[in-house]
């Protein structure tokens, strides 16, 4: 009877193994070699996760690394355009739906494979690899294939284009705020290699690593260690981090410009930390009608453009009753239009720099002054 479980008649952990490549796949080969080109896969494993895509779902690489990257210039595909449930049970229409946008495959898709492979067999036969699949997973895993199968044909539909673009948009944590309304869904991505810590990746989209903070599990990051071990995968990116030189009297220079846009993420996130809470609490504690401050705290750090009508009308309430949480607030604006500025010279975002920590320390606000003197010390890490 062990032709019931396949040519192979592997063990449990066997066959749970053998589901892995799929996720594997979509995170290292879609995701971080292709679209952001984090990583620099061995051609071998190229090929053969490229094959395995198309055997899977039978999608193109290119037209899946162009959605995903319009997904970061403009998250079309968000729970806040759609609606969560839209998001979720039918992320793999709206992904079809944009997939055969020529225009979106011809401007986001460039640098993915269009070779003859491409042109004539994945694209001329895109159902052939599903067959293919089908045929040698009952062969090779008999009856226990069939969960395969259908793990297979439906990890890509639910994980990636549902509960990634749906639940990580819609809940989680943040550590840092984006220009979209990208969460963490859960500090340790072991379900779906890595790709559940969203809000990460958004705001370091090259990075080949999507932990941060010290708590958080990649295990995405874990396959690239080991592949990078066997020489099977070359690292070109991971995030920043700040390195803070506290020298006296030290002056903002063009490094120190440089290593703020660098890190400007991080200093969004230690302005909040350092400013804005600090405060957020003093004038909470000192407010006769403390209503006025529940749920502050989102609304002073949420990029304006996140907000709806009726929280930046309570935004704009709030900061009309309070002058500290307006200059803080105020300082956060134009820390971030310095890094936004387009086709500005770096002299003149270095003045504006200067300015801007020259105000902070007159500002009469101890938080904001200290913010001031550790912005002066930002340098850029070592090569």
């Amino acid at each position: 009877m062990n032709y019931l479980y396949g040519l192979l008649n592997l063990d449990f952990l066997g066959y749970i193994l053998a589901t892995v490549i799929m996720v594997m796949a979509v995170t290292l080969y879609l995701h971080r070699d292709q679209a952001h080109r984090a990583i620099d896969l061995h051609p071998a494993l190229r090929h053969f996760f490229r094959f395995w895509i198309w055997c899977t779902s039978g999608m193109l690489t290119r037209e899946w690394v162009a959605v995903h990257r319009k997904h970061h210039a403009f998250c079309p595909h968000s729970p806040r355009v759609f609606g969560l449930r839209k998001v979720l049970l039918e992320g793999a229409e709206l992904y079809r739906e944009e997939k055969d946008n020529r225009e979106t495959v011809e401007k986001y898709g460039r640098g993915a494979p269009n070779d003859w492979l491409e042109k004539n067999i994945y694209l001329r036969v895109p159902y052939g690899g599903i067959i293919i699949m089908v045929v040698a997973d009952l062969l090779l895993f008999g009856v226990p294939g069939i969960i395969i199968i259908a793990i297979q044909m439906t990890a890509m539909p639910v994980f990636a284009a549902g509960i990634i673009n749906g639940l990580g948009h819609f809940t989680g944590y943040r550590n840092f705020e984006c220009d979209d309304a990208s969460t963490n869904i859960v500090p340790w991505g072991l379900l779906i290699g890595g790709e559940e810590l969203h809000n990460n990746h958004h705001a370091f989209p090259t990075s080949a690593k999507f932990s941060i903070r010290r708590w958080e599990f990649d295990i995405g990051w874990l396959y690239i260690r080991v592949l990078s071990f066997l020489r099977l995968v070359k690292i070109n990116r991971v995030a920043p981090r700040p390195v803070i030189d506290h020298r006296p009297d030290k002056q903002p220079d063009v490094e120190t410009l440089t290593a703020i846009i660098v890190n400007r993420m991080h200093v969004l996130r230690d302005y909040t930390r350092q400013v804005t809470l600090p405060v957020l609490r003093t004038e909470r504690a000192l407010a006769e009608d403390s209503s006025l401050f529940k749920r502050a705290k989102k609304l002073l750090v949420r990029r304006a453009a996140m907000l709806d009508e009726k929280s930046s009308a309570r935004l704009g309430d709030l900061l009309a009753r309070s002058a500290a949480l307006r200059t803080v607030h105020d300082y956060r604006e134009k820390l971030s239009a310095i890094w936004s500025g387009k086709n500005v010279s770096n002299e003149k975002l270095l003045d504006q720099l200067k300015d801007w920590c020259h105000e902070a320390e007159a500002s009469g606000i101890q938080a904001l002054e200290d913010f001031a003197d550790r912005l002066r010390s930002y340098q850029l890490a070592p090569a």
